[in-house]
């Protein structure tokens, strides 16, 4: 049965409009750990030639140095691991770094260094906060793997697989003539699971965070929750108002689009003013090891943390492709869900490169495998993702979602098996 995904692209879209709230346009900066060498080009055939892959982040974007770095660091802990394991088919995969800067100037110069000048086979785990290299991506034919949809380019252009799949034709267009769609699972989840009945949303008085809150409130409206939206002053936020009157509401959930800083200071306020929710929800790219440093001020609302997503819990060492991932990131000093879905992108690679070993591990090759995966999951750590496209926009589909929340002395405790926590919710219509 299929598993609507697109979704999770309006999570992720979410997360990019609460961090260009601070962002700024820029020129690309140099990444200090980008890797030279003076090994010649990798040529991509040839026993025992290096098999080179790119990875573009915006790790020095306006935004701060960290936001983005998660799915680099990942896919950079498998692929160490995997070379001392003797690589693919004996060949050795090296990495080249590229930092865009958060710029769309910054993001091109990086995909013309990798795509032209390094010749990467591929491009794993991208995470750019302007990918406006995407199409000249595409038109090379480069397989773009696994990468974060911050933007709609992973539902727009052939060759970008996206780290939680795509149902969109992906001709050139954003989704569906220019239409994506969401589901309402998450609100779903919450109204089913723990009798959730009424939600507060809160955005600042800027275009995008408060646009992406009015898709928030629509889906919980569709949902048939009572809605309280709460706007705040980008400049000058008065979270204490807004405590306030989530506390009078009897506000269930919270929801919000805004910065992490501004959480953080919610977080505060709802506790000073003894706000107590049932959930409030989070997005994968918060659900970091730092809840604790990062709410310190605030422990009753840091105990009401929840997140969700479509890749399995990262705290979740019981199962082994998990506990394979925290054995190889153990010198990292934090951990996070964006790092395991750049560990799993890079482990989608080496799969699909493993099966072209034969007949030689090419651009072609290596983007054939990835688009004709149906159902994969990077060993159990994603939800089945495919790229089958559909000519018609979903209506309604079977969603499913990983879902966790945070615990003092726990971390983030998993809720639910995620290929069984699954609902057939309504696809709503929004514009990237």
């Amino acid at each position: 049965m299929a598993r609507h995904r697109t979704s999770r692209a309006a999570e992720a879209l979410a997360a990019a409009v609460v961090l260009a709230l601070t962002a700024a346009c820029g020129s690309r900066l140099p990444e200090s750990d980008f890797e030279h060498d003076d090994r010649p080009p990798a040529t991509a055939r040839g026993a025992g030639e290096p098999i080179r892959v790119g990875i573009v982040t915006s790790a020095t974007s306006p935004v701060g140095g960290s936001a983005f770095t998660g799915p680099r660091d990942g896919a950079k802990a498998w692929f160490d691991r995997l070379n001392t394991r003797g690589g693919i088919d004996g060949r050795r995969v090296e990495v080249r770094l590229c930092d865009d800067g958060g710029s769309g100037v910054g993001n091109n110069e990086c995909v013309h260094e990798l795509i032209d000048e390094e010749k990467v086979v591929a491009l794993v785990a991208t995470t750019a906060l302007d990918y406006a290299g995407a199409p000249r991506v595409s038109r090379a034919g480069v397989p773009d793997i696994g990468g974060q949809p911050i933007g709609a380019a992973y539902d727009t252009y052939p060759h970008l697989y996206g780290i939680y799949g795509s149902e969109a034709p992906r001709n050139g267009t954003p989704g569906w003539d220019g239409t994506l769609y969401g589901g309402t699972e998450v609100y779903r989840y919450f109204k089913r699971e723990h009798g959730a009945r009424t939600a507060a949303v809160v955005s600042y008085n800027q275009s995008a965070s408060a646009a992406y809150a009015r898709l928030v409130e629509r889906g919980l409206k569709a949902e048939g929750y009572k809605v309280v939206a709460e706007q705040v002053d980008f400049a000058l936020p008065n979270f204490r108002a807004v405590a306030a009157d989530l506390k009078q509401q009897g506000a269930d959930l919270v929801f919000d689009a805004i910065d992490g800083h501004g959480n953080a200071r919610l977080c505060q306020a709802m506790d000073e003013a003894g706000v107590r929710v049932t959930a409030k929800v989070t997005n994968v790219q918060n659900w970091t090891s730092t809840v604790a440093e990062d709410h310190k001020d605030a422990p009753h609302c840091r105990n009401a943390l929840w997140a969700t997503g479509s890749s399995r819990n990262f705290e979740d060492t019981g199962h082994p492709a998990v506990r394979e991932f925290r054995d190889a990131t153990e010198g990292l000093e934090t951990h996070s869900q964006w790092q395991l879905e750049g560990w799993a992108a890079a482990r989608w690679f080496t799969d699909a490169a493993r099966s072209c070993a034969r007949t030689g591990i090419t651009r072609a090759c290596v983007d054939a495998q990835v688009n004709r995966a149906r159902d994969h999951t990077a060993g159990g750590l994603l939800l089945p993702v495919s790229f089958a496209p559909s000519p018609d926009p979903p209506t309604s589909g079977r969603s499913c979602l990983s879902v966790a929340r945070w615990r003092d002395g726990e971390g983030w405790v998993s809720q639910g098996d995620m290929n069984r926590t699954c609902f057939t919710v309504p696809q709503l219509a929004y514009e990237p």
